[in-house]
């Protein structure tokens, strides 16, 4: 059993993150590769005292990036979309 803070990695804002929060209370993040909707679920709930209506995650292919001629390879990672219940909010940026 994992701990909360160790499933959810960080908070995706993007500006197609932006505009899902915006049109229909979804937020994504970047969670660990081994957690399961259930654990997503279960870690946004207790960490940010909302309430989740349902998650999607997604398995994301790392790129592969190369610097003059050598080449490497940025890690695979997890996805999760999480949607809140009408009502709900999370704000990462307050104050700005």
């Amino acid at each position: 059993m994992m701990d909360f803070y160790q499933i959810i990695k960080r908070p995706l804002v993007t500006e197609k993150g932006t505009k899902q929060k915006e049109q229909s209370n979804q937020l994504a993040f970047e969670v660990d590769r081994r957690a399961n909707k259930i654990q997503v679920r279960n870690a946004v709930e207790s960490i940010f005292k909302v309430k989740v209506l349902n998650v999607r995650v997604m398995n994301i292919k790392g790129k592969e990036r190369r610097v003059g001629r050598n080449v490497g390879r940025r890690a695979d990672w997890k996805k999760a979309i999480v949607r809140l219940a009408p009502g709900e909010n999370i704000e990462f940026f307050e104050g700005i």
